[in-house]
């Protein structure tokens, strides 16, 4: 009797997101009782991922994608994706606006062919790629070389390298492109004690941001004054926090909000005001009263731009610095030669992004850090809206997730939670 031809699926190369077709297994073994979806009797990892390929909106740019990866070798690690943030970054990528993408795809020629392939991949095609720059991810499998360095089946990991791609279900990297969680974090997060799985998978952009922001722009002494507008963002909580913890003082510009001063003076926020009060009449006397009036604020941070991060820069005293980085507002900064001339204003900008790959060392250790300030529970986590991605869910609700990003009064921070996957 002849053998029927094996059916074909789309697989995704084992570092990032080219897709080529590799024959199906003819075996498929009972999903685990908690996990619908595992490493099956061939080595082979099922997964879903949204990409795109070419920007756009993402009701129509993001496609969902079923797909397979293959068994790891050398230092490949096969991570499940526990948790992804969806970041205002993402969605620029999608959009096209963001001014870097993922980098593209090895070529497959680099993949050893094992027993189980039974043809040679096609070679990858170009433009897809799989936005996401932050999760957390549990280990399901370790080549030889990944072993030898130190990593474990059920090993949790951060990504090191930006662009990895992580809305997906799983994915594989090089052991040398994510950072491994310490096992007290990562038992303390699965417990919920002290830290959490989306507060981990978050740590990579935000806490990160905050604490170089507070760290490389100025020589902030203990008990000198820094201020910040957005002060209700993931990255101004954490500087709120931070801040405290260093001795530091902060003046905290927000929206007007029910409940929000109360809950950023809970959090260490020395003042905290509303974008209204910083434009009216008089308010630099204000802060010369808070401040004592001879050291003034000598730093501000700003990620709203236009005439919200002028008010900031007004309020800097002689010589301080005013760090840009980011444009919620998407307005331009206008700034009147008298805070350059008569005030020498300092306007730098700042990239965590560009930061993390010039400064390696510095971005792991600051991680390991940030770390171990949220299994202490220094780091309180902000709201957060979970977004359940289980492998039946379909492209609407995820792709609905993602235009939520850039929506205003949203419950929280957007979080990717896989179950089943």
């Amino acid at each position: 009797m002849p053998l029927k031809p094996r059916p074909l699926i789309f697989s995704l190369s084992p570092t990032f997101t080219s897709l080529r077709l590799t024959p199906k297994p003819t075996h498929n073994p009972a999903p685990h009782p908690l996990r619908k979806r595992t490493i099956t009797s061939y080595g082979y990892t099922p997964v879903k991922s949204l990409l795109f390929s070419s920007p756009g909106p993402p009701a129509t740019a993001l496609t969902l994608h079923t797909h397979s990866l293959p068994p790891v070798h050398s230092d490949l690690l096969t991570l499940r994706t526990l948790a992804a943030p969806l970041n205002p970054a993402d969605y620029n990528q999608v959009q096209g606006t963001y001014p870097s993408l993922p980098p593209p795809p090895p070529p497959s020629s680099s993949e050893p062919q094992s027993q189980h392939h039974h043809q040679q991949p096609s070679p990858p095609l170009t433009g897809s790629t799989v936005p996401g720059n932050e999760a957390c991810f549990e280990v399901l499998a370790t080549g030889p070389a990944a072993a030898a360095a130190g990593w474990e089946k059920g090993d949790w990991a951060l990504p090191l390298r930006t662009g990895l791609g992580t809305w997906r279900t799983a994915l594989q990297a090089h052991c040398t492109d994510v950072l491994k969680v310490g096992r007290e974090v990562r038992d303390a997060a699965a417990r919920g004690q002290g830290t959490s799985v989306t507060q981990v998978a978050g740590a990579t952009v935000n806490p990160l941001t905050a604490w170089r922001l507070l760290r490389d722009f100025a020589e902030l002494r203990e008990g000198a004054w820094w201020m910040q507008n957005a002060a209700n963002s993931a990255v101004g909580r954490a500087a709120v926090q931070l801040g405290r913890r260093w001795g530091l003082r902060s003046i905290n510009v927000v929206r007007e909000r029910a409940g929000l001063k109360e809950e950023l003076l809970g959090l260490g926020a020395d003042v905290v005001v509303d974008e209204a009060e910083v434009k009216e009449k008089g308010f630099g006397e204000r802060v010369k009263g808070w401040t004592g009036g001879e050291g003034g604020v000598g730093l501000g941070l700003n990620c709203v731009g236009g005439d919200s991060a002028l008010a900031v820069a007004k309020t800097l005293r002689p010589g301080a610095t005013l760090v840009t980085y980011g444009a919620m507002a998407r307005q331009p900064l206008r700034v009147p030669a008298s805070l350059l001339i008569f005030k020498d204003i300092r306007f730098q900008g700042f990239w965590v992004s560009k930061w993390g790959e010039e400064h390696p060392r510095e971005k792991q250790e600051t991680l390991e850090a940030v770390l171990q300030m949220m299994k202490e529970s220094q780091l309180k986590e902000g709201p957060v809206e979970r977004v359940k991605w289980a492998w039946e869910t379909g492209k609407e609700e995820l792709v609905g997730a993602v235009e939520g990003i850039m929506e205003g009064g949203r419950g929280g921070k957007g979080v990717f939670v896989f179950e089943g996957t």
